[in-house]
């Protein structure tokens, strides 16, 4: 199990990214009592444009940035420490 926890995140990670992205797959599956976020900003921005949607947008915008710069951060201390070990 600890060996392919990393593999289990990281494709638990992707799948919560491209959820956001499949609002036609949403469109087509979900039912109408069923809300979710692709669906919300979906109808939002086809009836009117609703500062929450924005919001929504921003946050993923910087979840992506934060995500990006954590990895690097990472990639960076990992490439130090096996610098100094060898």
């Amino acid at each position: 199990m600890p060996l392919i926890r990393p593999g289990v995140i990281s494709g638990g990670l992707f799948a919560f990214v491209t959820s956001f992205d499949e609002v036609v797959v949403v469109l087509f599956l979900a039912g109408p009592e069923q809300r979710t976020i692709p669906r919300q900003m979906f109808s939002g921005l086809r009836e009117q444009i609703n500062p929450t949607i924005l919001a929504v947008a921003t946050l993923l915008i910087l979840i992506s940035v934060a995500l990006l710069v954590t990895l690097e951060f990472l990639r960076r201390r990992s490439v130090r420490i096996r610098g100094e070990a060898f």
